[in-house]
Parts: C-alpha cells; structure tokens; sequence
C-alpha cells in the first residue's frame, strides 16, 4: 500500500523538497500550509490545503487518515512575536491533539539549532528543555519539543524532533547568507558583511530529506530529540570567500555590518546520535552542496530577481 504522508508548512523550501522526493516514492502526498504554493515550488501530484494550524476547527475537518506527519510550518515573519507563539507553539499542540486520536505511525516536528540557546557548541541533545532561549521563536519551538516528549512518554504519542542547523540548496528564498551570496556573486557586486567570524554549520537539503525519511521508518526515535548537521562547522567570512572563489566574482566587505550584541558566536552540532540510532550521516560535502546550489541559481528564472 502507498504510504500516505501530510507535510504542514509544505510550500515551504524544506516542505518543496520533501514532498518531491516522497511523491517520487510513490506516496500519496498532501500539503497543508496557510499560503498557496509559489509557482516554483508547485508540484504536480501533490494535494494542496490552505489552512492555518492555530484554527484547530479547521484542522479537525480533515477527513483523510495519513501514515505520517511531518511539521514544518510555522510564521516566517519571527518579528511578530504573537504570531511565531501562536503558530509554532500552539500549531504543534493542535496537530498533536488532533492525530493523536488517529494512530499515525510518526510524527516528525522539525525543531532548530536556536532551541539550545546558550549552551555551548558542539550542542548534544538532551531532554531537559530547562535551557534558556534567545527569542520568542526559540521559546516557541523548545516548548514544543517539551509537549511532544511529554505527549510520548505520557499517551506513546510516535514523534519525534529533529533540530536542523542551516539547511540551504536549489529553490531557498533570496534571504539566507548562502543565497543572498550567491546573488551578489553572480551579479559581481560590492556588498557588505558582519566581520564573519561566526561559526555555522551548514546541511545541504538532500541530506535533511534522507534524515527525515530515516526517522519516519525507525520507531527507536520515539520520544527522541535528533540534531541533524553537517558536523563540519564553518567561518561566515570563510564561507563568503568560498562562494565568491566558486563563481570568480563579488567583492565582500567585511566588518560593514555590526554584529548583534547577543550574537551566538559558534552553531554547531554533535550528530554521533544521528550515525548511532539512524545510521545516517551527511554525504554532500560543502563544496560539492555550493556548487550545485549555484548552479541552480545560474540556470534557473529566478536569476532575473537578481537584476542590476
């Protein structure tokens, strides 16, 4: 039988790739999201809800029965701190209340590297969830993590969290570091940058995906956190010049833009947990993640936004 799989937040760029990828599998893939798809990012084959999952009456008329749930939505906007409560918080809880009365096989809630707040890199997972957060956002999804735990170890509630570091590849929005860079790259411009000495990880999408789908088949990751990276961290000002040197062109300027005060100085994860209990690790390296991405972006339409 074809396994049957509602992705919320499935517009999205995590939610475009993941929905090809299963309907490629030849799963009955649905969408729930509270915006239609851009064109880009429509696929054929897939069914589209527009639904906000703060209406839990909206949600609870969902009449088809799914195998799996996988949560990726949540508001973008994180400036607007009811709304990122609301939505990423309290839109958990109604997804779970609601199928956790239809006896789905896995719940997989896409949680962040932010839910650590200031505890020190390389971040190991843990269930405490006592931690300090930066930002409503992270309060927002380190709160839910916290249900979700409860929910499974209280009612066996199947889900599991996987906190992503920074995902990036084709068909990301214009407004990541890895995308913005390969904009000014391309157009050979002269932009300017925080002095970069952050250190990030970066996880191409094609490895999130097959983490995910991983997740989905195992029942050991019930009632478990799972950080998802590439375990490579990298110098924002390291990666830039990177970019800049793959496409022979751009000119950054470092230290035009000040640093937040606040600003976390090393993101970057533990995966051991990932290779032990998934037998997943990431195999697109970053350089072989960059250029692909660049690629996408040189051949794509979406180079005309990138416009002089």
């Amino acid at each position: 039988m074809n396994k049957k799989i509602l992705i919320t937040g499935g517009t999205g760029f995590i939610g475009y790739h993941l929905s090809k990828k299963c309907l490629n599998l030849g799963w009955s893939v649905t969408s729930l999201s509270s915006r239609k798809p851009q064109i880009n990012k429509k696929i054929k084959g897939v069914k589209y809800l527009k639904i906000d999952i703060t209406n839990i009456n909206k949600l609870s008329k969902i009449k088809k029965d799914f195998d799996y749930i996988v949560n990726l939505a949540g508001y973008v906007d994180h400036s607007n701190k009811k709304k990122t409560l609301e939505s990423h918080y309290h839109g958990c809880k109604n997804l779970a209340s609601i199928f956790e009365k239809k006896k789905i096989k896995k719940f997989v809630q896409i949680g962040s590297s932010v839910e650590y707040g200031k505890l020190k890199s390389p971040h190991v997972e843990n269930k405490s969830c006592s931690q300090s957060t930066y930002s409503v956002y992270g309060k927002a999804k380190l709160s839910s993590t916290k249900f979700l735990l409860d929910l499974s170890k209280k009612n066996n509630f199947p889900s599991t969290i996987i906190r992503l570091y920074l995902v990036y590849g084709p068909k990301q929005d214009i407004n990541r570091v890895i995308p913005i860079t390969i904009k000014n790259a391309l157009l050979d411009k002269i932009f300017d940058c925080s002095e970069g000495s952050q250190y990030r990880d970066f996880i191409f999408i094609d490895d999130v995906i097959n983490a995910i789908l991983k997740i989905l088949k195992n029942n050991k990751t019930n009632g478990e956190i799972i950080n998802i990276g590439s375990n490579k961290p990298i110098k924002i000002r390291d990666l830039i010049n990177k970019i800049c040197f793959i496409i022979g062109c751009g000119k950054p300027v470092f230290g035009k833009i000040k640093m937040r005060k606040d600003e976390t100085m090393a993101l970057y994860p533990n995966i051991d947990k990932a290779k032990k209990v998934l037998n997943w690790r990431p195999k697109i390296s970053l350089n072989a993640g960059l250029k692909k991405t660049i690629q996408y972006y040189k051949n794509e339409k979406s180079i005309s936004n990138f416009k002089r």
